[in-house]
């Protein structure tokens, strides 16, 4: 399910909810039917360098290589 963001208009909250298309919210906090959903940032697909060498390093450290491509992986004896 995909995650929104939503702005109520009876007490000017907003907040986030994993909903499908279709599905009515109410406000968690005030619990009224009034929000609208909010355009959001996309996000960014994360392959950026220092991400990569985190996940790397935290793969080899866990004894698994998981986030190296097929190439990359060491070969077994």
């Amino acid at each position: 399910m995909p995650l929104y963001e939503f702005h109520c208009k009876e007490c000017n909250c907003d907040f986030e909810l994993l909903v499908r298309g279709s599905t009515a919210c109410v406000c968690p906090e005030c619990g009224s039917a009034e929000v609208e959903k909010l355009v959001s940032l996309p996000a960014s697909p994360g392959k950026t360098k220092a991400m990569l060498t985190r996940a790397r390093g935290q793969a080899a450290r866990e004894g698994h290589f998981s986030n190296y491509a097929p190439s990359e992986q060491p070969k077994r004896k």
